[in-house]
């Protein structure tokens, strides 16, 4: 859940930064490249079943 919610935050950050300085569209284009593998890496966590810990 913490890396997850770590390249959710990265993403966020390179697509402000992408977006507002001149110049900098690729950060923009990289945020929206890790938020889309971030919900792959989600859905599949989410499909596959739970292993018990011991």
């Amino acid at each position: 859940m913490v890396v997850f919610l770590l390249v959710i935050l990265a993403a966020m950050v390179l697509g402000i930064i992408g977006a507002v300085a001149h110049g900098l569209f690729y950060l923009l284009l990289i945020g929206c490249v890790l938020v889309a593998a971030d919900i792959v890496y989600g859905v599949v966590r989410l499909r596959r079943p739970r292993q018990p810990q011991r």
